[in-house]
């Protein structure tokens, strides 16, 4: 590429020279600082608050109004970074983040998403880069392998699997293949009949996805679950609802179970909700996201007893798998039923291949078009550390949460909430005797409020059953026992100040 205009001379108020974006040796350099950089970051990643304690707007007055009308330099842009934008981070990467789900990272993903960049591939079908379409079909038999799921959803098999961006993409594609697949039974006039199911711990995102699909939101199902069931969802409430929805005349469409639910790691039951589902032609999808990677420890597997009677699966690696974001795999038993629904044939992307169906074209497994490389990044991360590694970092998180576990329960002043399955642990602190619910709540907050202020660990919290309570996820990869350890020697601290000082006391 050229300069703006050869025409133009040195002295002109436009001219800026010869304009190259991808010099090799230039990249060179940068990247070499970039690494640089990044590697710093990451060795000194504690001396950081992990939430940000910026205020909102900060940035714009930090910056220009408008962008460079010359270039500079690439030393200039890494200092404002530092100056300017890693102030305004709050460090999802810090040993000492332990809010919502740890969004997990490691050497070998991190060299895979270079390579992922380095070839700017975009694969929506086999033609378009053969390399990427089937290194992500070899993949994703060897995760589900790992799996042990049946051959009805490997491409060795019957089925098959994809790499989509989030959870809320793989539930989308889902429900629009089992929604048309009961619109051609029953007519499109008839999409105000369907109704789709779920319970009250269902991931958010959940309605959201319905709503895009067209299901009528008077016809979305949130059940609700309880401490008794350990707020999964219960197949006899289910029935029942099921039952009034095809005595009024409406058709049961889709169900969304779930391993390992936002709030609290919840496990609905997957046999019986299978039955349900198969007697009533539903659509059965399995949302894993975090529950999922667990499950390539054969202790941990009876999580997916069941699955052989679903529809579909989706687990993302990002969340436990070492992976970065993003990255959700979905493995469907028919995958035409989805090819069907999302399918486009544009002119311009017709070949001889794709014609005779002798290959796989991944436009048409998910909502977009175009589509990165991200098989590499997974498969880096497969062959580096192997299947052993992978479930000694599982199983070493969890023997943290253990741990944890034990210090809470080991102080009278706290309480576990529900029962810890993974490496999330849901406790709060008990207020004195004869209090009332919402005064424990207050004091809850305040400890979560002073824990967060000091910018030394970062929690989270949830409602579930009206009972307010602390979430504390253990995964980054970064953290070790020491983190855990000073964690909750913060954590006992902040009680002894909201103690002192009652459920008014102000934040730090």
């Amino acid at each position: 590429m050229g300069s703006l205009d050869s025409n133009l001379g040195p002295g002109s108020p436009t001219s800026i020279g010869e304009f190259r974006p991808l010099d090799p040796e230039e990249f060179r350099k940068q990247a070499h600082q970039m690494v640089d950089f990044i590697a710093d970051y990451y060795k000194n990643i504690e001396e950081y608050p992990v939430l940000s304690g910026v205020q909102p707007g900060y940035l714009r007055t930090q910056l220009p109004e408008s962008a460079p009308y010359r270039p500079e330099s690439f030393e200039s842009i890494l200092n404002d970074v530092q100056k300017t934008i890693i102030p305004g981070m709050t460090h999802w990467l810090s040993p000492n983040f332990f809010a919502f789900f740890p969004a997990t990272v490691s050497s070998a993903a991190f060299v895979g998403e270079m390579l992922c960049t380095c070839f700017n591939s975009v694969g929506f079908n086999w033609l378009a880069s053969p390399a990427a379409t089937e290194l992500e079909i070899v993949v994703m038999d060897w995760l589900a392998n790992m799996l042990k799921l049946p051959k009805s959803f490997m491409f060795s098999g019957t089925g098959g699997g994809v790499i989509q961006n989030t959870t809320s993409e793989a539930i989308l594609c889902t429900l629009v293949a089992a929604r048309d697949r009961a619109l051609q039974i029953i007519g499109a006039s008839n999409i105000g009949k369907l109704v789709v199911y779920g319970s009250d711990q269902t991931h958010s995102t959940y309605t959201k996805v319905c709503k895009l699909a067209g299901i009528f939101p008077c016809n979305i199902r949130s059940l609700p679950t309880s401490a008794e069931t350990g707020f999964s969802l219960s197949p006899v409430v289910l029935r029942k609802v099921i039952e009034a929805d095809v005595a009024a005349g409406l058709v049961p469409l889709y169900l969304c179970a779930t391993v390992g639910t936002t709030s609290t790691t919840a496990i609905d039951p997957l046999p019986d909700l299978a039955e349900l589902a198969n007697e009533y032609k539903i659509w059965l999808h399995v949302d894993a996201a975090y529950g999922g990677s667990a499950c390539i420890c054969p202790e941990f597997q009876h999580y997916l007893d069941g699955i052989e009677r679903v529809d579909s699966l989706s687990m993302s690696p990002h969340k436990w798998l070492l992976s970065y974001l993003d990255c959700c795999c979905l493995w469907v038993k028919n995958p035409s039923s989805m090819i069907n629904a999302l399918s486009t044939d544009p002119e311009y992307l017709r070949n001889k291949l794709t014609g005779s169906d002798s290959v796989v074209d991944y436009k048409d497994w998910q909502v977009g078009t175009g589509r990165r490389f991200k098989a590499i990044r997974l498969w880096l991360v497969l062959r580096s550390y192997g299947v052993a590694n992978l479930q000694s970092h599982i199983r070493s998180d969890i023997l943290l949460a253990k741990m944890f576990e034990g210090l809470v329960k080991a102080d009278p002043r706290f309480e576990i909430v529900v029962p810890r399955l993974f490496s999330l642990v849901c406790f709060r602190l008990k207020a004195d005797s004869g209090a009332d619910p919402f005064h424990q709540e207050l004091l809850n907050r305040k400890l979560l409020e002073w824990v967060n202020s000091t910018g030394r660990v970062y929690m989270t919290h949830t409602i579930v059953g009206s009972t307010y309570m602390l979430r504390f996820a253990i995964g980054a990869t970064l953290t070790e026992k020491r983190h855990v350890v000073n964690a909750w020697k913060l954590i006992k601290e902040g009680a002894d100040a909201v103690l002192q000082h009652g459920a008014g006391y102000p934040v730090m």
